[in-house]
Parts: C-alpha cells; structure tokens; sequence
C-alpha cells in the first residue's frame, strides 16, 4: 500500500513571554508532519526558526515539495542526499524513524542502541528581561538543578550577578544567543568563571567568532548556531569545547547521529538542545541525550498547552516517550 502524507500547522501558547538576545515570541509556532502505511502513522514535528531564513509557510512548501517521494517510500538515508538541514527535513525525518518503529514493532531506541533509557535532568530555561526580573525568575526556579539563563546584551554581568546569588544551588548555562561582541567577551567569560558558570553557549555570531581560538576558555564555550551537521565540526576545533544538537538544525535523528558521534570523535562535549516546541518534538532528541553532557530539552514546560500525551516531566526529570507518542 502506498504511503500517505499530511502536513499541518499549529500553534501552542507559551506561558507567558519568552525572550532572546534577537527577540520575544509568545506562542510556538510548529509544523507536523504525518506519514501513514499499511494501518500505521509515523508523526514528526518542527520549529521554523527565523534566524536561519525559515518560515511557517516555506517550511510547509517544502514539506509538500517532497510529497511524491515520500509516497513513493524514500528512506531517510536519500533524504539527506535531496533536502538540505533544517526544520522541514527534520519534521519528514522525525516522522519515518515513527513510522518504522510501528511497522517494525520495534522501538526507536533499540534502533539506535540508546535501550535501555533513562529518565534526563533537563536545563529549564530563564527569559532574557532585566537583572530584577531576572532575579526573580532564578528564585522561582532555585530548586531545579540546572538553568539555561538567556543573555545577549548589555548589562549581562548584572544580570549574572543576580541569577547566581538568587539560585546558588543551582549549575547554570549562560546563553548569548551570539549578543556578545570581541570587545566583552573576554571580561565577561571572566566573570562568569568567577560565578561557577558550567557552560556559555554561543557568545559571538556565527562565522565572527574567530577571536575564540585566541583568548582563554575560563568556561567551557559551547557551540550552537554555529554546528548544523557533522561537516560543520571540524572547523570548529581550537574554537569551541562542546557542540549543541538540535534536531531542527542537523534536519532530524538521523543527522543527529552522526553529528553526536563525530563530536565525540573530536572530543567535544555534547549538549543537546530544542527550539520552544512541544513534546513531539522533544520525543527524539529525549533518544538522543541520552549519555549527553547537557540536556536542554524544557520546551514543554514553556508552554500552556501540549501535545496528549506529553512527556512527562517531574521537576527537571523528563522521562522517555511512551508509543503512544513517539517511537
């Protein structure tokens, strides 16, 4: 029987408002896509991220470009020889490793060697806003075990200063979101070092952050919109210490693999993260943590609403996905 395929866009309401070094958003805008055979439905969801030139509806198009090859049984092995990195190529990939695990009756996770899984201490993120604000986001969260705090701007050591004095138990991330220049950078890795930082991801823009392999990494530095696929990696030597996975950049689980293992051959750490999406999105990359450095995988706990049913979170334990959901 031939494959079936939709495409559908949705959009789920972010508790409140979350902000970046490059802006604020208050609702996650997702796209999912649905592939059926025989009885059986793989479904994959992702994130159109702006600062990498997608679009809700260019992301659909794209989508929908690959309608007659889906139908036609393309392996997700020729998907990454036809579509580039990115959402869309996540969302089709993403679904395929579903589809298969119902048809197989076999999960994903033993696919991938990840069996058994285990419950991840995932970061949960603080909203980028002014030091106060930020202070008070800290003591609402310094229980949890691990914040991702946004930064980007001027201002950031205050705001540093008050997340960890307000959370001293906690580990913190810093994430500039590329909001730091060659002129701050070094004072303010520096200061993060002094205040037990575990890890700055992302300091400088993308393809300007030469200047790291020059000066001292008093804090591990760590790589986001800087690494998309495994070839992006060597480049990166010498300038960062650890890579952030997200299956929205690599374009899907089977990337991911590779990136994940070529890091570890060229011993960076790993890190591996999701753009504010629900817990369909977060289902694959909860596989692929496991073992990681890092997990910053809170993009559920952003949210007013969620997919049924969702990953279940108790604190800043995210447990693997049920069939139901995913894989």
């Amino acid at each position: 029987m031939a494959r079936v395929i939709s495409v559908e866009a949705e959009r789920f309401p972010i508790a409140g408002t979350f902000t970046i070094s490059r802006g604020s958003k208050t609702e996650a805008e997702v796209i999912t896509c649905t592939i059926g055979e025989n009885g059986h439905v793989g479904r994959g969801e992702c994130v159109p991220y702006k600062r990498y030139g997608e679009t809700m509806e260019g992301v659909r198009a794209a989508i929908e470009a690959m309608r007659k090859q889906i139908v036609d049984g393309i392996g997700r092995t020729a998907l990454l020889d036809v579509m580039p990195a990115g959402a869309a190529r996540n969302a089709i990939d993403c679904a395929l490793w579903d589809l298969e695990a119902k048809l197989s009756g076999k999960p994903v996770a033993n696919a991938i060697g990840a069996a058994p899984l285990h419950a991840l201490e995932t970061a949960y993120t603080l909203s980028l806003a002014e030091p106060e604000a930020m202070a008070a986001q800290a003591r609402a969260n310094a229980t949890r075990p691990l914040l991702k705090v946004k930064i980007g701007g001027v201002n950031d050591i205050a705001r540093i200063r008050a997340v960890t004095e307000t959370a001293p138990e906690s580990r913190i991330i810093l994430d500039a979101n590329e909001g730091w220049t060659d002129d701050n950078v070094v004072e303010n890795l520096a200061f993060a070092a002094q205040h037990r930082i575990a890890l700055v991801e992302q300091p400088l823009p993308a393809g300007r952050d030469g200047i790291l392999r020059q000066i001292a990494h008093p804090v591990p530095i760590c790589a986001d919109e800087s690494v998309h696929e495994a070839k992006d990696l060597d480049s990166l030597v010498g300038l960062y210490d650890a890579v952030n996975i997200k299956l929205d950049k690599s374009g899907g689980l089977t990337e991911a693999l590779k990136l994940r293992a070529r890091a570890r051959e060229l011993g960076f750490g790993v890190m591996v993260g999701c753009m504010v999406g629900t817990s369909l999105a977060m289902a694959p990359a909860v596989l692929l943590a496991q073992g990681a450095d890092f997990v910053d995988l809170d993009g559920p706990l952003l949210l007013a609403r969620d997919h049924e049913p969702g990953l279940v979170y108790r604190g800043s334990l995210v447990s693997p996905p049920d069939s139901a959901l995913w894989g």
